[in-house]
Parts: structure tokens; C-alpha cells; sequence
């Protein structure tokens, strides 16, 4: 499939998904608690580390309509900006975090494949987002992202993890499940070293481990 195909069937299938929560999460929209209970605890033991993140400015990739922003990362950070190339989605999230919320920062209406940080950030979290960009895009991506990392920054990957050693792709949303060999030579491909991680606990069975990983610059 060449890669024009693989991310305008992606941005179609989302174009076509309600800017719910249960549309974001793939109909799992039960699993949305459990899975910010868990995201919290993983930020909460960053932001724990000897020489801990500050707290100042964040960042949200592939945002949806703003669940990880507003029940995760505005309670803890000053200012949060978000990257989402669904205009509804963007949208969306401006209301459900609210217009006139001071801690809602700048949003990028922008595929990761082609976002550009133009600030420097404290924190980016990046959540099941990464298997809709092809390999060479992610190491790019992660490249970008370390780059505009501040000083003890940390970048989160949140992700689901392919059980077998293949790499899965999904017809439907035109993405790719990793096995978590591939994620880890991705990241070190972008020079990020992997300082903490954890698995999801308390999701359904029938669907992928999901992983957390927090990432810092090699340099």
C-alpha cells in the first residue's frame, strides 16, 4: 500500500467516527475510566522521578476530542496544547475541555506524520495514536518530540502491543498493532531511552495489552 493510501484511509475512516468517547475508543467506551485511572498513577510516578518533569506545558498527540487532556494531563500542568488532525474532533474538544478553561493551550489541526513542535515542552503524551503512522514517519515523529523536550522532559507512549512477533495491520482504521520488539527499536532508532513502563490493568481480554513506556533523550 503506498503511503498517501495508508493515511488518507485512516483520516477517512475517522472522519466518519462520532466525536464521542465510545466513538474515539472504538466502540470500548467503558474501558475509558479504567484506562485514565491508569494513566494517572503512570504520570504520577514521572512526575515522582528524582529529577521529575516540570509542570508547565504539555502536550496531547493524536487528541481526539480531549479525554487524556482534560482528565489527566489539566489537573497536573499548567497549560496543555493538543495535535489532531479531525477538525470535528479538535472541535469537539475545545467544548468538552471548555473555551474558556486558561489551562487549554494552542490546537494543531495536524497528522503527527507531518506535526512540527513549535514549542518546548515539559511532557508529551502520545496515546494509541503511533500505529497510524508507518515506521520511518514514527521515528521522524519521535525525533521531533525529543528534540523539543525541555530539561528532565519526559515523552509518553501509550499503546497497544501486538501478542505475536508480526506486525498487525487493520484494514478498517488503516493502522499497525507492533509487536513491543519493533516499538522498542523504533524508539531507540529516535535516540529515546526507556526510563519507565507499565501494562494496563483491569481492560477486556479480548483486546491488545496495552503498554505504557516513559521516554527520555539519549543525548
Amino acid at each position: 500500500m503506498t503511503e498517501s493510501l495508508f493515511y488518507s484511509r485512516a483520516a477517512q475512516y475517522w472522519a466518519n467516527v462520532p466525536a464521542t468517547v465510545d466513538g474515539v475508543l472504538g466502540g470500548f467506551g467503558h474501558i475509558s475510566q479504567t484506562d485514565i485511572e491508569g494513566s494517572k498513577a503512570f504520570l504520577d510516578a514521572i512526575l515522582a522521578f528524582e529529577n521529575p518533569p516540570a509542570t508547565n506545558l504539555a502536550l496531547d498527540c493524536g487528541a481526539g476530542i480531549g479525554r487524556v487532556t482534560k482528565y489527566v494531563l489539566l489537573p497536573r500542568f499548567e497549560k496543555v496544547d493538543l495535535v489532531e488532525q479531525d477538525e470535528k474532533f479538535l472541535k469537539t474538544a475545545e467544548e468538552f475541555i471548555g473555551k474558556s478553561n486558561e489551562k487549554l493551550g494552542t490546537l494543531y489541526q495536524n497528522g503527527l506524520q507531518n506535526f512540527k513542535p513549535h514549542k518546548t515542552y515539559d511532557l508529551i503524551w502520545c496515546q494509541w495514536v503511533t500505529g497510524h503512522l508507518k515506521d520511518y514517519d514514527l521515528i521522524d515523529f519521535f525525533e521531533r518530540c525529543r528534540m523539543s523536550l525541555n530539561k528532565n522532559g519526559v515523552m509518553v507512549v501509550k499503546e497497544n502491543i501486538a501478542t505475536s512477533k508480526e506486525l498487525e495491520y487493520d484494514e478498517t482504521d488503516s493502522s499497525v498493532t507492533r509487536p513491543i520488539e519493533l516499538l522498542q527499536i523504533l524508539f531507540s532508532e529516535a535516540r529515546l531511552k526507556i526510563v519507565k513502563t507499565d501494562i494496563q490493568q483491569g481492560f477486556p481480554t479480548e483486546i491488545y495489552p496495552v503498554h505504557s513506556f516513559a521516554l527520555t533523550s539519549m543525548d
